[in-house]
């Protein structure tokens, strides 16, 4: 009979993905249990949704390729752009494995406090550096893994060094961690050719004295982002607390969905209550992962935007080119960016833009030129970003705008023009941002006499930049501003709009 009970309980445990009790991993005590019933209780603190504009370092050993995102991964596959680079500058990866590309990162030219100084110019207002990518390569001095920044390659505590960088420039802190998809992601490490004359020879993460690294080989069903391995839940597990209570951030990013059940909800109220026990009874601690939120956390959109104004805070993450630094690629212009920023705050969202750093740690002259651009425009139009709320709607499009779904990956589907407004409100003030700008004049549909959308009286109208007074009507079907003679430099015009 107890047999006949445990199986059950095991089999029940099993189908719920909670092979991991709460009692069995060590939460920090506090108001939060690792349950959705308990984080309904969260609020989100104004300082995430004032900031609006937060800066990102997505940036490790695999920029020393200089082949982009997923190299550590990519340099296993067969055939692949990666593989053949890889062999043609390094060797075979039976030989030469990603366990060698690390010593190469020496991040010899990084300034973290110059850098920073840059980024609070820009505009930021947050800054999140990637605490580990999906590569098992931690940036902080980690007790319980060798495989980190202190001990191998640049010889620094990235993560704290950025820490005490963004304070000092007085903006919040952030980290990110993709840990949790490493387990399934670096298992092409264990692999070997298919074809050629190393046919068959095991690829270096195949040996058992780099596990540590690599991960041991995985069950073969377990191909999913997220493992299905208990041991490797426990791990991550640790892995994230050791990280939270290192540096108590300000923000905790997951590349995924709340990962591993149970496990995830014991990690999340864990953090929670750190942050808590930091603050003095305050929670002031913002998770984001990719998963509708519920108000119990921040809903995350990888490349992509929500098509309406959500009743809850949420960030999008996107990066100014490829993730990792790559020869020859395009970046995002100073417009694209400010575009976006704009759409996501009107529809009451935060863009968090990773900035591409070399190799090096350095900053090539046109990210240097967009950073200066995007700064211009923040200091002279943040007045209606910052601290903003949406307003009754997110803003206005043309009629012939093709309709995009909200989700992951649909930014470059977007395409904005001078039929482009997005709203916000702050205090009295009502701001209208044209996403390029118009001809003849500006035409806020919204705003006409007959919108239904107005209950309260325009008592100034003013182009944000232009510092003489504009003319400015209000028809039955629009309220219109005549476009002065000389409009500021930048395309996404901002008008501020007073309000009895």
């Amino acid at each position: 009979m107890k047999r006949y009970y445990f199986l059950q309980t095991a089999l029940i445990a099993l189908l719920s993905g909670n092979m991991l009790s709460a009692q069995s991993l060590p939460v920090t005590k506090g108001p939060y249990q690792p349950s959705n019933e308990s984080f309904k209780q969260y609020r989100y603190p104004d300082w995430f949704r004032d900031a609006k504009f937060g800066i990102w370092a997505h940036w490790g050993p695999q920029a020393v390729p200089r082949m982009g995102d997923w190299y550590a991964r990519h340099m296993y596959e067969e055939g692949s752009a990666d593989y053949k680079y890889h062999i043609a500058h390094y060797g075979h990866p039976s030989k030469f494995g990603y366990k060698d590309i690390i010593p190469l990162w020496k991040a010899e030219k990084w300034d973290p406090e110059k850098l920073m100084a840059l980024y609070k110019k820009a505009g930021a207002r947050y800054f999140v550096s990637m605490a580990s990518h999906h590569d098992n390569f931690f940036l902080w001095n980690s007790r319980i893994h060798k495989w980190n920044a202190v001990k191998m390659g640049p010889g620094k505590d990235v993560v704290g060094l950025w820490q005490k960088a963004a304070r000092k420039q007085g903006l919040r802190f952030g980290v990110s961690e993709h840990l949790a998809a490493s387990y399934t992601w670096f298992q092409a490490s264990h692999g070997a050719d298919k074809a050629g004359d190393l046919k068959g020879v095991f690829y270096d993460g195949h040996d058992p004295a780099y596990a540590d690294l690599y991960h041991t080989p995985a069950a073969p069903d377990d191909k999913n982002w997220l493992t299905k391995n208990t041991e490797w839940m426990k791990r991550w597990y640790d892995v994230v607390k050791e990280l939270v209570e290192t540096y108590h951030p300000d923000l905790l990013y997951s590349d995924s969905q709340l990962p591993f059940g149970e496990t995830g909800r014991s990690m999340l109220a864990n953090y929670y209550n750190d942050n808590i026990l930091q603050h003095k009874g305050r929670l002031d601690a913002v998770y984001t992962c990719k998963q509708s939120s519920d108000g119990m956390w921040v809903q995350d959109l990888e490349r992509g935007v929500q098509d309406s104004i959500s009743p809850f805070p949420w960030q999008t993450d996107t990066s100014i080119g490829d993730w990792y630094y790559r020869t020859g690629q395009a970046y995002k212009s100073a417009t694209d960016i400010i575009r976006m920023l704009v759409d996501i705050v009107s529809k009451n969202g935060n863009l968090l833009i990773n900035i591409v750093q070399t190799p090096e740690g350095d900053l090539e002259p046109d990210m240097l030129q967009t950073l200066e651009e995007i700064g211009s425009w923040m200091a002279v139009n943040g007045e209606g970003i910052y601290g903003s709320r949406p307003w009754k709607i997110f803003g206005e499009k043309p009629a012939s705008a093709a309709a995009v779904k909200a989700g992951h990956f649909n930014e470059g589907k977007i395409k904005y023009t001078a039929e482009d407004i997005r709203f916000t409100v702050k205090g009295r003030n009502l701001y209208a941002y044209f996403l390029d700008t118009p001809g003849n004049e500006f035409r806020i549909r919204s705003l006409g006499r007959n919108a239904g959308l107005n209950d309260k009286k325009i008592s100034s109208v003013k182009l944000l930049g232009y510092p003489d007074k504009v003319q400015w009507k209000q028809e039955d079907d629009a309220l219109v501003i005549s476009r002065p003679a000389q409009l500021p430099s930048w395309k996404v015009i901002g008008v501020k709009l007073e309000m009895k």
